[in-house]
């Protein structure tokens, strides 16, 4: 019988519902038969994506926060520095500026490498400040991330595959935002969903007609059983 290919999947606008918040349940019974490594990449802070392994019922393979936390199933590697990010927090909120998640701020309780600040917050002063620390402001669409400018996503999946054993050319891959772009780079086969920013379209090998977790599901009915 021939295995299932390696996935490499986003979370936010590729796993989650039309309406683009909560993982679309339907995803968690495929993922669960994936005969093949399914490496979970993300932007969200690292409890998250294990998190989801965890309800998924699949091995941890995970890339956090765009690259800067990658965890092999067996070790975690950071890869950026841990306090760049959270200097320019405070330099952002000195400047009278609000991250944007209220007083508990879970969006950023448990990040080590990098800061979400909401979207509706202004990005231009944000820009400046984290240009003065050598980081860089990613927009995925859910929030501006500000991040080292080495680690990505594609890095983390390669790092993971080196561990695992398996072929990035094998590789399927899934995702709607620019952070997206490094892990289509690597990966064989890449798909964006329709609802996917410019930057991911023009990256993948295929945008898709469907949205959100639709395309995500259309494309592992169709992948399955090619490796």
């Amino acid at each position: 019988m021939t295995a299932d290919p390696p996935l490499a999947l986003d979370i936010d606008g590729t796993l989650t519902r039309p309406d683009g918040w909560g993982i679309d349940s339907r995803i968690f019974e495929p993922l669960r038969a994936w005969d093949g490594p399914v490496v979970v990449a993300t932007g969200k802070a690292f409890p998250y994506p294990i998190a989801l392994c965890h309800f998924a019922a699949i091995p941890e393979l995970v890339v956090a926060e765009n690259g800067g936390v990658v965890y092999t199933g067996d070790d975690v590697f950071v890869t950026a520095d841990r306090e760049a990010p959270r200097a320019v927090a405070e330099a952002y909120r000195e400047a009278g500026y609000s991250l944007g998640w209220g007083g508990e701020d879970t969006v950023n309780r448990w990040r080590e490498t990098e800061i979400a600040v909401n979207r509706e917050q202004p990005r231009e002063p944000l820009e400046e400040i984290a240009a003065d620390y050598g980081l860089e402001v990613i927009d995925t669409g859910y929030a501006y991330h500000v991040k080292d400018t080495t680690p990505n996503k594609g890095d983390g999946i390669e790092r993971i595959a080196d561990h695992v054993g398996f072929d990035l050319a094998d590789v399927v891959a899934v995702g709607d935002s620019i952070n997206d772009v490094s892990t289509f780079a690597v990966a064989g086969r890449s798909f964006a969903v329709e609802n996917a920013d410019e930057d991911a379209k023009a990256a993948a090998d295929e945008v898709l007609e469907d949205v959100h977790a639709d395309g995500t599901l259309a494309v592992l009915e169709r992948v399955r059983g090619q490796e």
